[in-house]
């Protein structure tokens, strides 16, 4: 089986770390993982998994195995049906809840069906409620020896420090602009049949997703770029006094609560640095930004941050979507200069 940092080079370091923990028989019994949104950390996970079940690895004397692809351990985990690695994500709430974490615990100190050990992953540790995450500190504080917990986790959306404190942190970093366009176009490629795809979308999709490879596949094979420009214009539009709130959130409706989230914290992480006199990472916000930014105090970039961060944790409440987005835009707009706003 092929090393997949040679698929996703930009895992090189921690998938080096994981290769040596295990041949020095120092793997930790529970990985916090962190990365950007669509930056592989999943991908990495079913990596590791693999290696950590396969019953013949290889290059395991030189001290850097990897999964052999041909054992029945990885063949049940290439079909996603291996007995012992389970998958714990939100449900419909978009948190993880307590009966998730009670079937885990009892999971971990289950005897392995046909492996040697088990692995749990938890697919946004983040999004553990209060309940479910105390739940699983006594599964954190009583390590079973032959059970490894990874948990994944989004930067910038925190998890409670006294499970923080019990992993091992790693951190998956953003690839670098060649290495994140050279995965996507053959990805994009691959689900084309051979069609090399457009330069232009491949641009704007890794601009969109800020260089998270996984990210920016959705974007590129997805409805998004269509309905970001859509709802930028409509922001535009606002902005300059010249659509109603109500005729611009509908823009936003259209891309679903956690899209339309990502685009208000981006573009409000793009006022931030250009405040600091730094580059905003959408190109085709910059121009409107940057006039904000001359107007306007970087706290107040912080404070369309904190606005974004408090919709997106009452989005467990089921909020109507149309109506955070309106909450939000009032809030830009009170970033224009006063005569520049509409009566």
């Amino acid at each position: 089986m092929t090393d997949i940092t040679f698929k996703m080079p930009w895992f090189q370091k921690p998938w080096q770390t994981i290769q040596n923990r295990l041949s020095e028989g120092r793997l930790p019994h529970a990985l916090l993982v962190t990365g950007e949104c669509g930056v592989g950390k999943r991908a990495w996970a079913d990596a590791v998994s693999s290696l950590l079940l396969c019953a013949a690895p290889l290059n395991k004397e030189a001290g850097t195995p990897v999964a052999c692809g041909q054992c029945r351990q990885c063949q049940l985990i290439a079909a996603s049906s291996h007995p012992d690695v389970r998958v714990y994500a939100p449900e419909k709430s978009r948190m993880i809840k307590i009966e998730q974490i009670r079937q885990l615990s009892a999971f971990a100190v289950s005897s392995p069906q046909v492996a040697s050990r088990k692995i749990a992953v938890i697919d946004r540790a983040d999004q553990l409620n209060i309940n479910s995450a105390n739940a699983l500190l006594k599964t954190l504080e009583e390590p079973v020896p032959d059970f490894v917990l990874i948990l994944l986790q989004e930067s910038g959306r925190p998890v409670l420090p006294t499970i923080r404190s019990r992993c091992q942190v790693m951190s998956i970093p953003v690839p670098s602009a060649e290495q994140a366009e050279q995965w996507l176009v053959s990805e994009v490629a691959k689900l084309e049949g051979g069609k090399q795809p457009s330069p232009e979308l491949m641009s704007k999709s890794l601009m969109l997703a800020g260089n998270a490879p996984r990210l920016a596949l959705e974007y590129a094979t997805g409805e998004f770029p269509a309905l970001r420009d859509e709802a930028f214009d409509k922001f535009r539009q606002f902005m300059k006094g010249q659509v109603a709130v109500a005729e611009a959130a509908k823009a936003f409706k259209a891309l679903g609560l956690e899209d339309m989230l990502w685009l208000f914290e981006g573009w409000a992480s793009d006022l931030a640095r250009l405040c600091a006199g730094g580059t905003a990472n959408d190109h085709e916000a910059e121009e409107m930004l940057f006039f904000l930014a001359s107007k306007n105090p970087a706290w107040r970039a912080h404070e369309l941050l904190d606005q974004v961060r408090e919709t997106r944790a009452a989005g467990v409440y089921n909020v109507n979507p149309e109506l955070e987005a309106s909450r939000l835009l009032i809030a830009w707009r009170e970033l224009m200069p006063t005569k520049r706003r509409a009566s």
